[in-house]
């Protein structure tokens, strides 16, 4: 399906990542976005609250972000695609709710344009500190997919994905900006509304009886939904619960339904993974990097051949799920990987984790509020060929 022409604002812009992924949301076809203004987030949401009259969306700035993520997930029943956005506090604030989303099967899309932290930490200045509280930040098991984009043009691009990944899986997806990403200006280009393919909701045809919002047979399966108010009667709970949405407190109903949750995801890794590769064949270093620490590494990279060194590049676009497949490929050929985050030590503990000791896992910290001194990244890159 092509996207709704009243929705793409073609042309070519010179805008920060905050705005190009409010314009990539709206060309998605979000109409409705709950939020609270938090820094450096913020203008994501203003964006949107001044295109959305001009294309029949609704903007309505909620009392905290508790509340932003509970409206997100109701009016994404209505049928409407919908989305938030925040910072690290805020993004805390959402993790109970972000856990109801997952638990009721509801697309949607949340936005962290991630800061320094813990607590209020550095309001304005950049961190990437937020990855594993993506993955693991509500309680239970469940399984979630997040972006991370390293440009005001993927700000906009994978946006886009975001929405449509969440409608082809049934889940909330995570936006994992940083504040450089989301405050650098550079060109972005929107095309035209017949090249960008949105995916569209998959309703439900049958009689109303017949109707179950949680029928599945596989992994893959996933049952097409209904709108709220058409006259369905079914129940939707954050509860275990049967394939009708009704609750079932028991053991077998619990092993069904976090079965689905985590396989839909797990078992479709595949498909549903975006990482980019440079050099990587005979490579004896691997810099495993994402969003503006994948930039800042290229310098490093670039010293570290011209100095004899076979680096290549792994650039995680999508961070969950973790493609963990490919760093075990990958892990019985090179010598090592060096992880640059800003942050003590996150995605590092994945790549460690799928290399099974088959190659060294180098990170180079950095604890928020700037980004990396590419010399710290080479240096890293020479020990890991050593």
């Amino acid at each position: 399906m092509k996207a709704d022409p009243i929705g793409v604002a073609t042309g070519s812009y010179y805008i920060d990542g905050d705005h190009a992924c409010a314009e990539g949301a709206i060309a998605a076809g979000c109409r409705f976005l709950a939020g609270y203004p938090i820094t450096p987030s913020t203008e994501v949401a203003e964006r949107v609250a001044e295109r959305f009259p001009k294309v029949g969306g609704m903007f309505i700035q909620m009392e905290d972000e508790l509340a932003s993520m509970a409206a997100v997930v109701g009016a994404s029943w209505t049928g409407t695609k919908s989305m938030t956005v925040t910072s690290g506090p805020g993004f805390s604030l959402m993790m109970e709710n972000l856990g109801l989303g997952a638990m009721m099967e509801t697309p949607c899309v949340v936005v962290n344009v991630q800061r320094g932290g813990p607590s209020t930490g550095l309001p304005t200045l950049t961190g990437q500190a937020d990855m594993m509280q993506a993955r693991w930040g509500s309680h239970g098991d469940y399984e979630i997919i997040a972006l991370s984009p390293n440009s005001p043009q993927e700000c906009f691009d994978l946006t886009i994905t975001a929405f449509n990944l969440s409608e082809q899986w049934r889940v909330p997806v995570l936006f994992m900006m940083d504040e450089c990403v989301g405050h650098m200006t550079e060109k972005v280009v929107i095309p035209e509304p017949d090249e960008i393919e949105v995916l569209p909701r998959k309703y439900y045809q049958g009689d109303k009886e017949s109707y179950r919002p949680f029928k599945f047979n596989g992994a893959a399966d996933l049952a097409p939904m209904i709108k709220a108010g058409d006259g369905y009667f079914i129940h939707i709970t954050g509860l275990t619960h049967d394939e009708r949405g009704y609750p079932i407190i028991n053991a077998e109903a619990q092993g069904k339904n976090v079965s689905h949750l985590v396989d839909k995801i797990r078992n479709n890794v595949e498909k549903i993974s975006i990482f980019e590769e440079d050099c990587i064949d005979d490579a004896d270093v691997v810099v495993v990097s994402y969003g503006i620490s994948s930039r800042v590494a290229l310098k490093a990279v670039e010293d570290a051949r011209a100095k004899g060194i076979k680096v290549g590049t792994l650039r995680l676009v999508t961070v969950w799920p973790f493609p963990e497949g490919r760093i075990q490929q990958l892990a019985g050929k090179v010598k090592s990987f060096v992880v640059p985050e800003i942050n003590m030590g996150q995605i590092v503990l994945e790549v460690e984790r799928a290399a099974k000791g088959k190659a060294k896992a180098i990170l180079v910290p950095h604890a928020g509020g700037w980004v990396h001194d590419p010399d710290d990244i080479l240096a890293a890159i020479e020990e890991g060929a050593a």
